[in-house]
């Protein structure tokens, strides 16, 4: 069935009621930007369940809310309404986004040299929009869905870093988003940038986090650019609200001898979906694309990788695996495309899911498509329970049964954990998971 005139309707209220409020920059060629997604959501086609990419969403209970910028009193923030600190104040540069919007007295970047950026979108806006203007208007090499044209047609902030060549950033970067919503159910709209010159370093956890049951739609973009031989690690952890929706868009392009590793772990939200759109545009580039997601009662939580091999002599890895516990559903949709040019492609993708409940539902489609004729490229994808000889070992030594099926879950884990290189992040992770399984009811 098409879209509904009430959802075109919907898209075209949110910027008509919020474009009001976005700030003047006066830059023209922003305006610009804006305007013509603006007009782009007009006509651009609408998520629906004859598209493969949306056949398994549900965004009728999206639909049935307003959603509205806004500001948070950053008064009544403070380090309390954020769980615990991966890195302590002196072991990272440290920055916070309320409602998308940069909270200057919880950041903290320490004694960066002049030619290193880390921070707001909005203040760089300000101060010096050349450094991000050519970053902002670089065309999109994959197709943008009407989230994306949201999301640009209502430019006002989100994170910016900026490396220049062959410099190593200090410490890591670990940047939070909180979420929550006031009188009106907030609309939260990062634009964020990353970009590393040639032989460039640095690591990045992210983290996107809600207070309560607080209702409001998280729809990021981030962009990253990574020059000839950087190095970049990845991190990312989605635990928002309970009531919250939260759509990520990654966009991933790298230049010769580069290395990204990633690693996603989502375990919050009522309905979350994850897009990561990866290409190579250099020789002997290297990706590694890892990812964990735990779905409860009445979730909905759905990873979309594509992964494109146009050149010659690079490597992908992408590893992912789910953990449903509850009523709720997953989806995996993984793609990756090997073209006629790519030969000496190395590409590997897989999928393994474990249910713990009778009512769990887990779609995953992981695709290979290659146009390549020496290659080295694989992809699989398993949906299983609990195996029952490991539970009897375990329960033969003394073990209870919730102890037994919380140390294989966490075991299952690990298999994606293992791949975080930072020893911080790898025990937040660890503890975030195991918060999870250590209630008894996630295991009955």
């Amino acid at each position: 069935m098409n879209a509904q005139p009430s959802e075109r309707q919907w898209f075209e209220d949110i910027v008509e009621h919020n474009h009001s409020i976005m700030p003047d920059m006066n830059l023209p060629w922003l305006n610009e930007t804006r305007d013509a997604a603006k007009h782009a959501i007009a006509s651009i086609a609408l998520p629906n369940r004859k598209q493969e990419a949306w056949r398994y969403s549900d965004l009728a209970r999206l639909y049935k809310q307003t959603y509205q910028l806004q500001d948070v009193a950053v008064s009544t923030l403070d380090d309390g309404d954020i769980e615990t600190w991966v890195y302590s104040d002196q072991q990272s540069h440290r920055l916070v986004f309320a409602n998308g919007c940069f909270v200057p007295g919880m950041s903290s970047t320490h004694a960066l040299p002049d030619n290193i950026i880390i921070g707001s979108l909005r203040e760089l806006l300000s101060t010096n929009p050349e450094r991000v203007s050519r970053w902002l208007l670089a065309d999109a090499w994959y197709t943008p869905d009407v989230f994306t044209k949201l999301n640009h047609a209502l430019i006002h902030d989100g994170l910016v870093i900026h490396v220049p060549e062959n410099t190593q950033i200090d410490k890591p970067i670990e940047v939070v988003y909180i979420n929550t919503a006031n009188q009106h159910n907030a609309l939260v709209q990062p634009r964020s940038l990353v970009i590393l010159e040639a032989g460039a370093r640095a690591k990045l956890v992210e983290r996107y986090t809600g207070s309560g049951e607080s209702v409001y739609f998280f729809n990021g973009t981030t962009d990253i650019f990574l020059g000839a031989n950087t190095h970049f690690q990845h991190y990312r952890l989605q635990n928002e609200s309970s009531s919250a929706h939260h759509l990520s868009h990654v966009s991933l392009r790298q230049d010769t001898a580069s290395e990204y590793r990633g690693v996603n772990v989502s375990t919050g939200g009522a309905w979350s979906r994850t897009d990561i759109n990866t290409r190579f545009d250099g020789e002997h580039a290297s990706c590694e694309l890892d990812g964990l997601y735990t779905v409860g009662e009445q979730q909905y939580t759905d990873f979309h990788l594509n992964v494109q091999h146009s050149l010659a002599h690079c490597r992908s890895r992408e590893d992912f695996k789910g953990i449903v516990y509850g009523k709720g559903r997953a989806v995996f949709d993984g793609n990756i495309q090997v073209e006629r040019d790519a030969q000496k492609t190395d590409a590997h993708l897989s999928n393994n899911n474990l249910l713990l409940v009778e009512n769990a539902e887990v779609d995953t489609k992981p695709q290979l498509v290659i146009h390549a004729d020496d290659v080295k490229c694989s992809h699989g994808t398993t949906v299983g329970r609990l195996d029952p000889d490991q539970l009897f070992y375990l329960r033969s030594r003394g073990i209870d049964e919730h102890e037994a099926r919380k140390m294989i879950c966490l075991g299952f884990a690990e298999q994606v954990l293992s791949h975080v290189e930072d020893e911080n992040v790898h025990s937040f992770f660890q503890e975030r998971i195991a918060d999870i399984f250590n209630r008894r009811e996630a295991l009955i």
